[in-house]
């Protein structure tokens, strides 16, 4: 048992999904853990693939039938959905209805995802304290009118997933209790943009030079917002997620360029509010210097060259003085 886990724990970057962006050795860790039945927090900035890198573990250790998907954040009422609920027929009198949930921890191998644990009801919480915790790892079916106790199966992992810091609304400060349960943390922030660029390359095929040159100055300008947003003295309160990174690399592939990339893509995602002012206005100035810039736009940087993805040198815009960075 333990050969064959390090046998695949060696191999993982074999099976992870082209879809996902994730550092190489925080895969094989998520693996690893995965394989070993651990609780597992994933924390990061919105967008940045906390939930996806649940679903490609799943997807890479043939697991999909055995994978099982719970969003916190979107729940009402946390005892019907963790544990279940109760209803009367008129014929057998009350009968209690268990919870999808109960049906996963119940499944041998399970990868359960907890999406959204941050957002989630205190109630919620409270329920998974002994579910999470190794010394216990049962669910207390108290609904019922005989109380049951469900162990958890033999190598149920747990990943949840968390937005944990000021900037996001509606998450809570999460019970220290809680966060101790998860023995395993991982993570998660958007890649350096020659890590990014080579694994959008080789996620959608890229060999065209002209597109990687563009996809590089779309790097940049997210990379300059997700910079930006951390600083003080900031002119923005959003930046574009490795989500929209790729959103606009597909639009990239469909034949957009990048002022229409721009315009669909990136805009949208900033405020219009206060004129010239604005943190859109901001944007535009940002990225009609990619547009405008000869040496931006029209560089070769790839010229007489095949690509190879693993040998990547970032730009750096040039002529930048009227962006107010």
């Amino acid at each position: 048992m333990n050969a064959d886990i390090k046998k695949t724990i060696n191999s993982c970057a074999d099976i992870k999904p082209n879809e996902l962006i994730i550092d190489t050795l925080k895969w094989k860790y998520l693996v690893r853990n995965v394989l070993r039945g651990k609780n597992i927090l994933i924390v990061g900035p919105t967008g940045c693939g906390k939930s996806l890198a649940a679903i490609s573990v799943a997807k890479a250790l043939n697991k999909g039938d055995r994978f099982f998907y719970f969003n916190l954040g979107s729940t009402q009422d946390a005892r019907c959905s963790l544990i279940g609920n109760t209803q009367y027929d008129k014929n057998t009198g009350t009968i209690f209805n268990e919870s999808a949930f109960v049906s996963a921890i119940r499944t041998e191998g399970a990868i359960i995802l907890l999406d959204e644990i941050s957002r989630a009801h205190p109630d919620a919480w409270n329920i998974l304290m002994t579910v999470l915790d190794d010394l216990q790892r049962y669910l207390r079916l108290d609904e019922k009118s005989n109380v049951e106790m469900v162990k958890v199966a033999k190598d149920v992992s747990f990943i949840a997933t968390a937005n944990i810091g000021n900037e996001y609304t509606s998450t809570r400060v999460m019970d220290r209790a809680l966060l101790n349960r998860f023995s395993v943390k991982i993570e998660m922030n958007p890649l350096k943009i020659e890590d990014e660029l080579k694994l959008l390359v080789n996620r959608f095929n890229i060999t065209d030079e002209s597109m990687i040159s563009t996809l590089k100055n779309v790097l940049e300008i997210c990379e300059h917002t997700r910079d930006n947003v951390k600083r003080e003295d900031s002119k923005l309160t959003n930046f574009l997620s490795t989500r929209a990174s790729v959103e606009m690399a597909e639009l990239l592939v469909d034949g957009f360029n990048l002022e229409e990339i721009a315009e669909n893509a990136i805009y949208p995602n900033f405020d219009n509010d206060g004129g010239v002012n604005s943190e859109r206005t901001y944007i535009k100035q940002l990225v009609q210097k990619y547009i405008n810039d000869p040496k931006i736009t029209a560089r070769n940087p790839f010229s007489g060259k095949k690509f190879d993805p693993n040998n990547i040198t970032p730009t750096i815009p040039t002529n930048t003085q009227n962006v107010p960075f």
